[in-house]
């Protein structure tokens, strides 16, 4: 009987190593590596109509081009200017914002939700000229984390 309580002692004891030999990774004594951060900027490129998902559970869509700019060749009252309407989707609630560069009451840079949006470019960044077909506007924002301080 001591024989067989012995026997099973042992066995549990061998069983519990190779468990825990299971669970155990390797380690060579340095701690594991931190988890890698999300970018603190991104730069998207949309064209009319076009959408991007930005973070989990964020889309920004490319709403509408305005551009009232004066067309090459056409005799205007005024230079004009051209913009960007967005509308940004964070967790199924939309928001809206434009950007432009000298729109009067509009800015380059807005900040909504937590991010900043700043307009980087757009191309073709040339005025057409007065007969040409409206260009297909590309414009480039570049969407940053508001810092927390």
């Amino acid at each position: 009987m001591n024989s067989k309580l012995s026997r099973h002692v042992w066995l549990s004891w061998l069983l519990l190593l190779a468990l825990a030999g299971c669970g155990a990774r390797a380690s060579d004594g340095t701690p594991p590596a931190p988890p890698v951060p999300a970018p603190a900027k991104i730069t998207v490129a949309l064209t009319q109509g076009q959408s991007a998902t930005i973070a989990p559970g964020t889309v920004l869509r490319l709403e509408r081009v305005n551009d009232s700019r004066c067309r090459v060749g056409a005799v205007c009252v005024w230079a004009g200017y051209i913009s960007y309407t967005f509308t940004l989707t964070k967790d199924g609630t939309p928001s809206s914002f434009v950007l432009a560069a000298d729109m009067p009451g509009a800015s380059k840079s807005v900040s909504q939700n937590g991010l900043t949006f700043t307009l980087l470019g757009v191309e073709p960044d040339s005025v057409p000229h007065m007969k040409a077909p409206v260009p297909d506007y590309r414009v480039s924002v570049q969407v940053s984390a508001l810092r927390s301080n």
